[in-house]
């Protein structure tokens, strides 16, 4: 049976941590959904511009070859939804997040992962660089 993994983010400004952390939620299971937050839930919810559009960073993603299906991240709530409709067993997420979604587990049949980040990369650094020219 095909096992199927689901992970959120932004992704914005692409980058080897993002990479690694799709490779090692992608080595979860067969089948790799990357939920993504559209430019207005960034916005919004958690005050965030993008440097680059939805659809630009859904262009990315769909290029990556762990990633084999991309959806959007509208709302804090869907995570249940989406776990069902997508029939997910793993709920992957970095581990800037431990503990914030184990209430998955409760809710649904799935496992939660919370993946180590790649240390010394993120987008609020490349971003920091790029203000004081590295």
């Amino acid at each position: 049976m095909m096992k199927r993994v689901i992970t959120y983010g932004t992704f914005d400004l692409l980058h080897y941590g993002h990479i690694n952390l799709l490779r090692r939620a992608k080595e979860q299971g067969d089948y790799l959904v990357v939920a993504l937050s559209t430019d207005e839930f960034n916005f919004q919810k958690k005050k965030e511009k993008c440097y680059f559009s939805y659809e630009k960073r859904k262009q990315l993603l769909e290029a990556i070859r762990y990633v084999d299906l991309v959806i959007p991240e509208e709302s804090w709530d869907q995570k249940i939804t989406d776990i069902k409709e997508y029939q997910i067993d793993t709920f992957v997420m970095g581990n800037d997040w431990t503990g914030k979604f184990d209430f998955i587990e409760d809710s649904t049949a799935a496992k939660v992962i919370y993946l180590s980040r790649t240390p010394e990369i993120s987008t609020t650094k490349i971003k920091k660089d790029l203000e004081i020219g590295f």
